[in-house]
């Protein structure tokens, strides 16, 4: 389920960015000359914000517990043969 959110938040960080550029550059009134490192800007932001995010809703998975390598009282009364 985890790779769909983050499949999900992709495709909603790449549009949202796009559109968050778009914005910037009707205000400007011209594009940036580097529109490419503009975005990369923007989309890192947003992913590091998101990703964090989604992290913090997700489930802490119970640890663990193997049980000791330990013998039974009745095994180590037990002969060995």
């Amino acid at each position: 389920m985890e790779m769909f959110y983050y499949t999900v938040a992709a495709i909603f960080l790449y549009v949202v960015s796009d559109w968050i550029l778009k914005q910037i550059e009707i205000r400007r009134g011209e594009p940036f000359e580097n529109r490419s490192l503009v975005f990369f800007a923007i989309i890192l932001v947003l992913s590091v914000a998101l990703f964090n995010l989604i992290q913090q809703f997700q489930p802490v998975p119970s640890p663990t517990v193997s049980a000791p390598d330990v013998y039974t009282r009745q095994e180590a009364e037990t002969p060995q043969q």
